[in-house]
């Protein structure tokens, strides 16, 4: 699977842009600020209905324009599938595939994988426990549209519960109605923990092999679940957390509380790992991203790399471009030193200015243009 063309409209501060890309390596290189990540996020838009940003979607639509467009081209399973987005200012965003308008992101699953690496990617180890949780979430919702369905469903009925809690202060009587979103919380909540307990372990795997090779085996790396109540524990915690729940007017039990720790070699690396040791646990945790997409889904990601090479030493550039060889990749950069050095192969290159696009020969577009002379 791969992508093979974007065309944007008023997006970011794209007022039109058409390119054509390759099954293999393409890098869009150029000064910063000039539009290089919004490339990257048109097509993770496309793939996923969600910025990588968290932006809201008139956040991404071009100054002073009431609406955005997008579409994105890709090759899969012999066959070429369009992904239409349509953003608009003061309305939900319209999704089309192949022309038929999806009412649901989850229509979208299985059509495309990405897996999105940028230097923010370190917040996944620093940050606090809602860093992680989007970590686990978004790569699950890739691996399982299930988790996908019941994530989205245990959230709208979170939303509705505090609401209520909220509500009661004015009208004790809904407190009738309680129990009933109690109920499905509950139901939701346990899928949910008992799901991640599954890719957990998984995780556990894949990240411990791949951190080895890529530590030459210096350190080993463990990833545990913690979370804020087992599935066996839901119901009864919940019920025992309702009086705080009804005087802080919001749901404190519950998977949207989990955590994840990363320890290396016994270390919490949150709290006391060099900011190497963070750095590699980062790329451990996205180099099985891939792994698992290709394990479990039985297709191969499409890797966007957002500046990240800058921000790794020699020896973690070579693991990570040895690494993604046989897989389309879109890498931006400010420049092209990192990838001449390592003897990287590029098969197109784009130079990118102020929200323009140009296609630049390759070493390897050259030699295609000898061979058909």
């Amino acid at each position: 699977m791969y992508i093979k063309s974007l065309e944007c409209k008023n997006f970011r501060n794209y007022d039109s842009l058409c390119a054509t890309f390759d099954p293999g390596t393409n890098v869009f290189y150029g000064d910063n600020a000039q539009g290089k990540t919004n490339i990257l996020e048109g097509m993770y838009l496309c793939g996923t209905t969600k910025s990588h940003r968290g932006n809201k979607d008139k956040e991404m639509i071009r100054f002073g324009e009431e609406e955005a467009h997008i579409r994105m081209v890709l090759h899969r399973k012999n066959a070429d599938h369009k992904i239409d987005m349509h953003l608009r200012q003061n309305k939900t965003k319209g999704v089309a595939i192949d022309g038929l308008p999806i009412r649901k992101a989850s229509e979208l699953f299985g059509i495309v994988n990405f897996v999105f690496f940028s230097p923010e990617d370190l917040n996944i180890i620093k940050n606090g426990p809602a860093e992680r949780r989007k970590f686990v979430d978004s790569e699950m919702c890739q691996l399982n549209k299930l988790y996908m369905s019941e994530l989205s469903s245990y959230n709208k009925v979170l939303a509705q519960r505090n609401k209520l809690l909220k509500d009661m202060a004015f009208s004790p009587a809904l407190a009738a109605t309680l129990s009933v979103w109690d109920e499905q919380l509950i139901s939701y909540g346990k899928n949910l923990i008992r799901q991640r307990e599954v890719f957990i372990r998984q995780l556990n795997t894949i990240s411990g092999e791949i951190h080895s090779q890529l530590t030459g085996g210096k350190e080993e790396i463990q990833i545990l679940y913690e979370p804020d109540t087992s599935a066996d524990s839901f119901e009864e915690n919940l019920a025992a957390n309702r009086e705080k729940d009804l005087r802080y007017k919001m749901s404190s039990v519950g998977p949207h509380r989990d955590d994840i720790c990363v320890l290396v070699n016994g270390i919490d690396i949150r709290k006391y790992g060099s900011q190497g040791q963070q750095r590699s646990a980062a790329l451990s945790l996205k180099l099985s991203e891939i792994r698992m997409i290709r394990t479990i889904v039985k297709t191969t990601p499409v890797l966007l790399l957002d500046d990240v090479l800058s921000e790794l030493d020699s020896n973690r550039q070579r693991y990570l471009l040895n690494s993604i060889k046989d897989i389309q990749t879109f890498i931006t950069c400010t420049g092209m030193d990192d990838l001449l050095e390592n003897d990287f192969p590029i098969d197109r290159i784009f130079r990118v200015v102020n929200g323009t696009i140009c296609s630049e020969a390759s070493g390897m577009d050259s030699d295609r243009e000898k061979q058909n002379e």
